[in-house]
């Protein structure tokens, strides 16, 4: 049978023997049914989701907020009126924390018309249409199921004949059964001693997304006893990234996590011959030092060249895969399963939180919205992501990824040409190391770029000194309380040179420590909110085809088949 959900009930009808079918029934919105086959006693499971996709431009609630009158911020974030708006404009995320935007160019009644944009263009639904296992990425005809690695929001979905909640589960407890049996000595070099580090070999979203998590819990780990083994990363194909990472581990007592979900990526599989070398001239055998994270179908799966292999999927992308093997798989060695659970149980219980349909009660889902008004209405082209904590120091550059790779489109989910703006550059640096940076333009800049804090009232490791009646916590913690007030409130100035004009928005993650659970929630919320953002401007957020054009014009220029400005450019670089 076919099952249909409408108004959140499921209706039954006859089957249809289709793959996927596209019912198009105006210009610019589609009903997607997504079929997937069981190869061996051919059952069908089949959802019909009944949303539309429509561009932004499109709906009448962005119609409505072009004509709204823009806030003045300063005023706004002055004296008393601003002290109400950071009581009231505040919201509740997993793992004790808070987003508060109250230092945004919103008010109530831009934020009504924010809510209007949310259900009309039916984001909830659409939510629940990625959780439940519709095809959502358009663009390669694939599920997307990241979040299904932390938790089950909705239906089992099932897909190739496999339940994927049991099939993420189960390759977690393999690589965490691994972990444990490394750390008990049960798994050992040649020599029959334990390992004391493990080096990730991945590119992109293998490697971003789980260095930013273990820099940001590697001095908890420390604090709290926890730290298992270090963590190295070799993620460029310039040879002095894996020659530095060699020189600075003991191969003899190293695990080397190869990470490709195709088993062909070429920058990887370089950096995995370099460590192949390196083991060889040490006298060991690679296979006794590496693991492999891949896909059941890659030439990788079954190779004797590892010691085990561990299992993703391509319903999971490799900016999103922080969840799964990709991340669990190191950061199990490096912490303990116990920690790495921890860290999805924080993602699990925001992504909960963002099946909320009330934008005042659902931080993922107010931070896109409002980062939409940003960039649509108030016409700002970046965000800079400021997190005023140095464990977080590697976020931004993960965050660059996660958004720019999932939105930087210009063209909808069904390929057709936008004519708006979508996503915003991103960039960012760590407080208070930013101020002595980039801060100059920020305060007093011709642009205008939105601002996401992060902030901790209690350090890591709770080491600290008390210097002229503070501690460096505090110092810290005044820093970004200042600048988001000096952001929106600026200073008048008889000297052109000081004056500082304000109205710069800016919001804040708090938390009370950066635990395990708060950097799930963290990691989850910026996904989510990216995801969201996509499903406003009609974007596939889950392809990346802009990255494949540079890939195959160097594999030209590799084969020497170039020519033109390719050849002469090939030259210049001793080719």
């Amino acid at each position: 049978m076919i099952n249909i959900r409408l108004g959140g009930q499921r209706q039954s009808l006859c089957p249809f023997w289709l793959w996927t079918l596209f019912l198009k029934y105006d210009a610019d919105s589609l009903i997607i049914k997504w079929c997937s086959k069981d190869h061996d006693d051919q059952k069908y499971r089949e959802d019909i989701s009944m949303v539309s996709w429509k561009n932004l431009d499109t709906l009448a609630s962005y119609q409505n907020l072009v004509g709204k009158d823009p806030v003045d911020l300063k005023e706004a974030m002055t004296g008393e009126r601003g002290a109400d708006r950071v009581a009231r404009y505040s919201i509740p995320m997993a793992a004790g924390l808070t987003y508060n935007y109250g230092a945004k160019a919103v008010d109530d009644t831009v934020l009504e018309g924010l809510q209007a944009l949310a259900e009309e263009a039916q984001l909830i639904d659409k939510y629940a249409a990625l959780y439940n296992g519709e095809m959502i990425n358009t663009g390669e005809k694939r599920l997307v199921l990241h979040q299904l690695t932390r938790g089950q929001l909705g239906d089992d979905v099932v897909a190739d004949g496999v339940n994927k909640r049991e099939f993420y589960v189960g390759e977690q407890k393999k690589y965490q059964d691994f972990a444990r049996k490394v750390h008990a000595g049960e798994i050992t070099n040649a020599a029959g001693e334990k390992f004391t580090t493990v080096v990730q070999i991945g590119i992109g979203g293998s490697d971003l997304g789980p260095r930013a998590v273990y820099i940001a819990l590697e001095n908890w780990a420390r604090a709290n006893n926890t730290l298992k083994m270090e963590a190295k990363f070799i993620s460029n194909v310039d040879p002095d990234d894996a020659s530095a990472v060699l020189n600075a581990v003991d191969v003899a007592h190293s695990i080397f996590v190869l990470v490709s979900k195709s088993g062909t990526t070429l920058e990887t599989l370089t950096n995995e011959s370099f460590v192949k070398d390196a083991l060889k001239k040490a006298g060991l055998d690679p296979s006794r030092h590496m693991i492999a994270v891949t896909s059941e179908t890659s030439p990788l799966a079954k190779s004797s060249d590892y010691m085990a292999a561990f299992f993703m999927d391509d319903y999971i992308g490799g900016r999103y895969s922080s969840c799964s093997a990709v991340g669990g798989a190191i950061l199990s060695l490096a912490f303990g399963p116990e920690v790495f659970e921890r860290f999805l149980n924080g993602a699990a219980e925001q992504d909960k939180l963002c099946k909320n349909a009330n934008i005042y009660e659902n931080a993922s889902l107010m931070d896109a919205l409002i980062g939409v008004y940003e960039r649509n209405i108030l016409g700002y082209s970046c965000t800079a992501v400021l997190p005023y904590s140095q464990a977080l120091s590697r976020f931004p550059a993960h965050l660059q990824q996660l958004d720019m790779e999932s939105n930087g489109k210009s063209v909808n989910r069904f390929g057709q040409p936008v004519n708006y703006v979508t996503g915003p550059v991103i960039f960012g640096e760590p407080g208070t190391n930013g101020q002595h940076s980039f801060y100059q333009l920020l305060h007093q800049g011709t642009d205008i770029i939105p601002l996401q804090f992060m902030g901790f009232r209690n350090s890591q490791i709770g080491n600290d000194v008390d210097i002229q009646g503070s501690t460096s916590q505090q110092k810290l913690c005044a820093n970004v309380a200042a600048q988001i007030v000096a952001f929106a409130c600026g200073k008048d100035d008889t000297d052109p040179n000081k004056k500082f004009s304000g109205g710069r928005p800016s919001s804040i993650i708090i938390g009370d420590q950066l635990t395990p659970e708060a950097l799930g929630a963290i990691l989850a919320h910026f996904e989510n909110k990216v995801m969201f953002q996509g499903f406003v401007w009609n974007l596939n957020s889950f392809d990346q085809e802009g990255v494949q054009l540079g890939k195959v014009l160097a594999k030209r220029v590799l084969a020497h088949d170039t020519d033109g400005a390719l050849k002469s450019y090939s030259e210049l670089l001793n080719i």
